[in-house]
């Protein structure tokens, strides 16, 4: 593969995870959670062939208990 090719899937990957990381950011935003950390590793986006990860970082435990709530499969019918 050329080094144009690889440059481009490596630049799609990223824009990838960061679109990825906007919708999660959104649906948390309506299920009334902040991930006051949550992006892109950046570490992870580097090199040749980057991985691209969403870090979700650190939060508080009201927030974490508030993530919980939202992932609850019964969550949707209390509100």
């Amino acid at each position: 593969m050329a080094t144009t090719g690889r440059k481009r899937m490596a630049t799609d990957k990223v824009k990838d995870a960061e679109q990825a990381c906007e919708d999660l950011r959104d649906a948390l935003r309506a299920a009334g959670v902040t991930l006051p950390s949550l992006g892109l590793d950046a570490a992870s986006c580097a090199g040749s062939v980057p991985l691209a990860l969403i870090e979700l970082g650190r939060c508080n435990a009201a927030t974490a208990r508030a993530l919980a709530a939202a992932l609850r499969p019964d969550q949707g019918a209390a509100r």
